[in-house]
């Protein structure tokens, strides 16, 4: 029996982090790593960026927290920056992603309420993705993991199944319908990327039956997939989207993102946060998304994921008994393996000392900052081939 006070939902690797700098992470016994987790795509810009630690300590002295009730002039800055860089008119700060996520339910059923169609409230995710961790968001996604033990489904949450056209048309014609929520590429359902073309498909049959359509970008958003949003790929729109982790780069602060039209029905008292928005995630929104837009950042990740894909393309030719698959968009990667991803992940840190993340369909995920350099790169690929010989070796011996 565990003799921490921690209420016990984390199954924790046994490393204890001290420190970190750029793409290294230092244990409290001093042993160097190389993450490629990156707080699950959050440390964008690496650790202790030195923009995101100036940020934070030079607001730190002046004001952290003020109600918004008041006006948070950064908030309108920020605010200003993400509408300037993306599809929306308007924005509401959060501190996480799930936050984000349920802001934009909130959204799309409000809309319709204000056009004068409140019995349009069904939201329909897909299977494999991942929300969030509050009930609206759990229930979006409905994996059973996660809503297992925590009563009846709620009503309007429905799933559709990955590839199935048309249960997908089905369910946008239905009267009843108000959005489709949808991560551009999947995070922790396996790295699986929507093709461009069902995204164009999507807007279009979308538009034809007065549906919402809500990208969930807190995972593949910002840089990740070589361009600032997931769905510029698909060169289309959604009308509302979450955002989140590497907006602050490491710092709690999430957004969601709608249209004016989407966000016609969020009037004074529709929702609020005590904490989001807050001075001191502000300032360190502005710095974050300031480096993140920067095109030689999104030429670096561009250059960087061409050679991550193409040597692990060749370790999978080379370890057909280990890696089964090579997917994803950009520096979200998923490796989808034949061991145990969890093994894996377990002999990469403790053999070649390479965090890597997990994912379902039993992938890894391979997600380094996004200024990631090309050392950094080939780096990270003799690890993971190191990972990759320890696993086959194992095999054999078990066999």
């Amino acid at each position: 029996m565990s003799t921490s006070h921690l209420m016990g939902v984390y199954n924790r690797a046994p490393l204890e982090v001290d420190r970190g700098r750029g793409m290294r992470l230092w244990a409290k016994d001093g042993t160097e790593y190389l993450d490629c987790v990156s707080g699950i795509s959050t440390n964008a810009l690496g650790h202790a960026h030195p923009v995101l630690v100036k940020a934070v300590t030079d607001q730190a002295e002046k004001l952290w927290h003020v109600s918004n009730i008041f006006r948070i002039p950064d908030q309108e800055k920020l605010a200003d920056m993400l509408c300037e860089h993306s599809f929306a008119d308007v924005v509401f700060f959060t501190n996480s992603g799930t936050e984000a996520v349920e802001c934009a339910i909130k959204t799309a059923r409000k809309y319709h309420h204000h056009a004068g169609n409140p019995e349009r409230i069904d939201i329909y995710g897909f299977d494999g993705s991942f929300h969030g961790r509050t009930y609206g968001a759990i229930n979006a996604a409905a994996n059973p993991s996660y809503t297992n033990g925590f009563g009846p489904p709620m009503e309007g949450f429905h799933q559709l199944t990955w590839g199935d056209h048309d249960a997908l048309k089905a369910a946008i014609a239905s009267p009843t319908t108000a959005a489709i929520i949808v991560e551009p590429v999947q995070g922790e359902g396996g790295c699986r990327a929507i093709p461009e073309h069902c995204l164009r498909d999507l807007r279009t049959l979308c538009d034809q039956h007065g549906v919402l359509i809500i990208f969930d970008e807190v995972q593949c958003g910002m840089g990740r997939t070589g361009k600032l949003w997931a769905h510029e790929w698909a060169g289309m729109q959604p009308d509302i989207m979450a955002i989140a982790k590497a907006l602050g780069g490491g710092f709690p602060i999430g957004a969601c993102l709608a249209s004016e039209k989407a966000a016609s029905g969020m009037t004074v008292g529709a929702h609020g946060s005590t904490f989001g928005g807050n001075p001191l995630a502000m300032a360190v929104g502005l710095a974050a998304f300031g480096e993140l837009v920067k095109p030689e950042l999104i030429q670096n990740v561009n250059e960087i994921a061409g050679y991550l894909k193409q040597q692990l393309h060749g370790l999978k030719e080379r370890f057909p008994d280990v890696i089964a698959d090579v997917r994803g968009k950009g520096l979200l990667i998923g490796v989808k393996l034949i061991p145990n991803n969890r093994d894996f992940m377990a002999l990469a840190r403790d053999e070649q000392h390479l965090l890597i993340a997990g994912g379902g369909d039993n992938c890894c995920r391979i997600l380094p900052p996004l200024n990631i350099t090309l050392e950094e790169a080939r780096e990270a690929i003799e690890k993971f081939e190191g990972a990759c010989e320890v696993a086959r070796a194992q095999m054999k011996a078990a066999a």
